[in-house]
């Protein structure tokens, strides 16, 4: 029987969320050995990698369970015992057996959050701090991401992807309570991709880039900054099937 979960974690605790040869401290690797404890011997595949640092609202999962986990809110409340506080499972879903987290997926939705103020021991790990300038003109920017784009150079190098090619269908910023907050929604992501956008977003607030720097870049005819904004202030929020 197979389940869709829908997973909120704390990034700052792991070593991202893809499991790795040299340590167990990533999201995937926990939420394999709470299936295990709770006796689900399962593969878990996620809708995508978040890397070290990146936080998840809403990271959509799929595994298989036998047909005698017939009580998914028994099961759900099993598995957050063991995955707290860090990890939490927000919703469990029986689903198609052809579903997949990955493929199935048609947009994937991430925010940015900005803090207006200073950060406090307590905030660093959750938002990146920079007082935004020019909120007008970045939202205007932001349009320019809009649409099908070649975006080979907004991205880390030793990305494992057939096509750079990748549609946004949404880019906007906006703001809520003492922060700002870029709003990105797409076909998919390059690796480390929305993090160089921020980055050179807040080179232009900072006017330390320009519009036509970051237009030649988009048109993947040269390269004016590979630098990203922190993990910490990114978040995969929405998964769209």
């Amino acid at each position: 029987m197979r389940i869709k979960a829908v997973v909120a974690y704390d990034g700052s605790r792991f070593m991202g969320y893809q499991c790795q040869k040299h340590t167990t401290n990533t999201i995937s690797s926990h939420l394999y050995h709470a299936l295990k404890k709770v006796g689900i011997e399962s593969k878990v595949v996620g809708s995508g990698r978040t890397d070290r640092g990146v936080h998840a609202t809403g990271q959509v999962i799929h595994f298989d369970i036998p047909s005698y986990w017939n009580n998914l809110t028994k099961l759900q409340t099993y598995l957050n015992r063991h995955l707290a506080p860090y990890i939490k499972i927000r919703t469990l879903q029986q689903v198609d057996q052809n579903f997949h987290a990955r493929y199935s997926a048609k947009r994937r939705a991430y925010r940015y959050i900005l803090s207006q103020k200073p950060l406090t021991p307590f905030t660093a790990a959750y938002k990146h701090y920079h007082q935004i300038s020019h909120t007008s003109i970045l939202i205007e920017v932001l349009k320019l991401f809009e649409g099908e784009h070649d975006f080979r150079f907004f991205m880390k190098s030793g990305s494992d992807t057939k096509s750079s090619i990748r549609t946004i269908y949404k880019a906007t910023l906006y703001e809520h309570k003492d922060d700002m907050v870029f709003y990105i929604e797409a076909n998919g992501f390059l690796r480390a991709q929305i993090r160089m956008m921020v980055d050179f977003l807040l080179k232009i607030d900072q006017e330390l880039l320009s519009l036509w720097q970051l237009k030649i870049q988009l048109e993947a005819k040269e390269r004016f900054s590979t630098s990203l904004a922190p993990p910490s202030g990114l978040y995969l929020c929405r998964v769209i099937y």
